[in-house]
């Protein structure tokens, strides 16, 4: 199976990605998934995720291109939403399937510390009925930095 990249405008059932996926990889061992929501408390009533059309996706298919090229994986799969999306829902989906477990967890974990360090997304939250901008952490630097 080749990867699967999709930069979607519209909600997307993570359940119904993740029995297709794995059905197209019935030799793979073991298939690692993230699946990233939109954090519900603190006042947060939307998430608005914006990017810049010509970059965004073929810049996640350069990444899914890199991950494949570093690890052993029958398939992978890398869904991102954007636009306005509430609390609860589905931002992003990554699923690695392998023959082996580590190759389809360092996989998954590779590719989505690089998906939220090399954002090619701009981030804001509704909060309180305003506005707020928001920033990468420090963390995030952190975590993609391991990787060399």
């Amino acid at each position: 199976m080749d990867s699967d990249v999709r930069l979607l405008t519209e909600p997307f059932d993570p359940a119904a990605l993740l029995t297709a996926f794995t059905a197209g990889v019935p030799e793979a061992g073991g298939v690692v998934t993230f699946l990233g929501q939109v954090r519900a408390g603190e006042g947060v009533e939307l998430l608005e995720l914006r990017h810049y059309d010509p970059l965004t996706l073929p810049a996640m298919r350069e990444l899914a291109g890199r991950v494949r090229g570093r690890w052993d994986l029958d398939g992978l799969l890398i869904v991102h939403r954007s636009g306005q999306i509430a609390p609860g829902a589905p931002i992003v989906l990554v699923a690695a399937a392998a023959r082996h477990r580590r190759d389809a967890f360092a996989a998954a974990d590779f590719a989505m510390d690089h998906l939220k360090s090399e954002s090619w997304f701009w981030k804001r939250e509704k909060r309180n009925g305003e506005w707020h901008w928001i920033e990468p952490r420090g963390q995030d630097f952190e975590d993609i930095a391991r990787w060399g």
